[in-house]
């Protein structure tokens, strides 16, 4: 808004007070928050061959690695879902969520969404590709989608962890993490994660990751208070 005045009192050469932004809100309802780590030996991962497509590899300065085990410093742990499992009463969801075929990868590698919400899967490649989400709650599908093609709009009715690959690329790998909570987070390399707005309550926390596994941790929360909740995964290189 302040740039929006600087601009304004330019162009009709008067000065023109600075807009202040609103006074925040204070935040409704308690947060779960923490850090996910592993001990152990994670597998390595490895620089995927994408030569069959030199328009990806043109995409990625250097080359693109697996995603399945990603870890960051201090033994942090990426692409885990932490969510709350047990205990919410969320609303429906009134947007969708966006997933990108990009670069021959899908973007983000794990998705999140809830029960009956939209997904509007994009390709933004100069090439084809198709999407196989291959659920066992949910029916498993299989779409073309060429350069150019509208959005794959889809949506999910039962809670799932489902495995999303195309059968174009077979080093293209990603999950839609279905569930039926509005409550949830997916760590990045830090390893962190913050789940806002929860009502008073008691809650299962869980934190899904595609190789290690799930672990649950039990939160109450009384008011507008931050609980701290650590998850640590036992890594092995299998």
């Amino acid at each position: 808004m302040r740039t929006m005045g600087v601009t304004l009192a330019s162009l009709a050469m008067v000065a023109v007070p600075a807009m202040r932004a609103p006074a925040a809100r204070p935040a409704t309802g308690g947060t779960i928050s923490g850090t996910v780590t592993y001990t152990g030996t994670p597998p390595r991962m490895r620089p995927i061959d994408m030569a069959k497509e030199p328009d990806c590899v043109s995409q990625h300065p250097t080359p693109v690695m697996t995603e399945s085990a990603v870890t960051g410093p201090n033994n942090t742990l990426a692409w885990v879902v932490v969510y709350i499992s047990a205990g919410d009463h969320p609303a429906p969801a009134s947007t969708s969520v966006r997933y990108d075929q990009r670069g021959c990868q899908y973007v983000p590698h794990v998705a999140v969404m809830q029960v009956g919400q939209g997904l509007d899967i994009y390709n933004d490649d100069p090439n084809s590709h198709n999407i196989h989400p291959s659920g066992t709650i949910n029916p498993e599908w299989n779409r073309s989608q060429p350069p150019g093609a509208a959005p794959i709009h889809a949506s999910f009715a039962h809670e799932e962890f489902i495995p999303v690959r195309c059968n174009v690329h077979p080093w293209m790998h990603g999950y839609f993490a279905v569930l039926a909570t509005a409550h949830a987070a997916v760590t990045g390399a830090d390893g962190t994660f913050s789940l806002q707005g929860i009502p008073p309550g008691h809650y299962t926390i869980t934190a899904w990751h595609e190789r290690f596994g799930t672990q649950t941790h039990d939160v109450t929360i009384t008011g507008n208070e931050t609980q701290t909740v650590a998850f640590v995964f036992r890594a092995l290189p299998y």
